[in-house]
């Protein structure tokens, strides 16, 4: 509910919860379900009427409560009514002191940085900003941009690079989020308007993928593969019998493994999901990594460099030196799924969360939150048998 019993205090900008907070005026602290704060001032330009003949009335930002203090937005304030009284709409005789586009999507990053679980993600999300919405309103105060300058950017690239173009959307109302957030513009944010209303474009989404080895030929690729050398093949070993991701497989370490329990659990921040993950572990996967305590790394599978992991690409060149066409590393996780529907007959819940995938709705989720780890187990050791069946198991 807002305050409404008199002038504010720096106690109350700090601990008022959502609504519109009152300082007297013409003076509010807006603040947000998110918990973010800004300030409004609400003013009347003299002699000015709106199209239905009313006295107009306008509201404008302040700036966000977090860096615009009580008193510095009660001096701003007082300067959009001065101006207003002498009948200048503020929109146009405001000091200069909005922050340009391309300036506030760069403090965004940096905000944002520590919670990429890649860096790489990172720089890509700043990236496709400099490459495409920069150039047309990099320059632009966050205040005004609007549907055509979002469209500006968006129309060239539409059809031909969708699926970047999505991203790029994604990227702009995030930034122009946060400068609405931050008192910086007002009104709804012209990107969900441009995508709500369909103005662009419908593009029919191609879905691309990955190459995967058909799971009957999993056993003698197996056999092929353990006769390899080198890390690379201990680790592509791994992945297959495991059925995890590239990430997850080549930045494991020791302290994530269990081997008393027989379980190796990879933390919530390495899934894709976001969810802490457990792999049972088998006798073929022991048989891989136990070996590998005696280089005392910090990584199960290190690379060149010491304590450090395998590069992201070296599984996938031992697969092209072996001559192994159209696979590539991600699809032996399709391989597995393929196998336990058509072979291995266990229930299609267990090979999901095997592969570290939700199951069901987040209704169902809250009620069933059992992993499944002991029929996973047996899941585990029937694909490990089954891929290891050409060596002798």
């Amino acid at each position: 509910m807002a305050y409404t019993s008199g002038k504010l205090t720096k106690n109350l900008v700090r601990t008022l919860g959502p609504g519109r907070h009152g300082d007297g005026h013409g003076l509010y602290l807006v603040v947000d379900p998110s918990g973010a704060r800004r300030w409004i001032v609400r003013v009347t330009v003299k002699g000015q009427r709106n199209r239905q003949g009313k006295p107009l009335r306008t509201d404008f930002g302040l700036g966000g409560a977090d860096v615009v203090t009580l008193n510095v937005a009660r001096e701003r304030a007082l300067e959009y009514r001065r101006l207003a009284k002498q009948g200048l709409n503020p929109k146009y005789h405001k000091d200069q002191d909005v922050p340009c586009f391309e300036e506030v999507a760069r403090q965004v990053h940096i905000e944002r940085l520590p919670t990429w679980k890649n860096p790489k993600h990172g720089q890509q999300w700043i990236n496709t900003l400099a490459d495409y919405a920069f150039p047309k309103i990099g320059r632009m105060p966050v205040s005004d941009i609007d549907q055509p300058e979002i469209l500006q950017v968006l129309s060239p690239i539409w059809t031909e690079k969708h699926e970047t173009a999505r991203r790029v959307a994604q990227r702009m109302k995030a930034v122009l989020d946060v400068a609405r957030s931050r008192g910086y513009r007002e009104g709804e944010n012209p990107v969900a308007v441009v995508m709500d209303a369909r103005v662009l474009p419908r593009v029919k989404a191609k879905v691309k993928h990955h190459n995967a080895m058909r799971w009957q030929d999993v056993p003698a690729f197996y056999a092929q593969l353990s006769q390899q050398s080198g890390m690379a093949a201990k680790a592509l070993m791994f992945t297959c019998l495991t059925g995890c991701r590239t990430s997850e497989v080549l930045q494991a370490v020791w302290e994530e493994f269990d081997f008393d329990d027989l379980i190796w659990t990879i933390p919530e921040e390495r899934t894709k999901t976001g969810a802490e993950h457990r792999v049972p572990l088998t006798d073929q996967m022991l048989a891989i990594i136990e070996p590998l305590k005696a280089l005392r790394s910090e990584c199960v599978f290190e690379g060149q460099r010491r304590h450090k992991p395998l590069s992201n690409m070296s599984m996938l060149m031992l697969l092209r030196r072996m001559n192994i066409d159209g696979v590539t590393v991600h699809g032996f996780r399709s391989a597995f799924r393929d196998w336990a529907a058509e072979e291995g007959h266990h229930p299609r819940e267990v090979a999901e969360m095997s592969l570290g995938h939700k199951v069901g709705s987040e209704v169902e989720r809250a009620y069933a939150r059992s992993d499944l780890l002991s029929r996973r187990r047996e899941l585990m050791r029937d694909w490990n048998h089954f891929a290891c069946s050409q060596r002798g198991g």
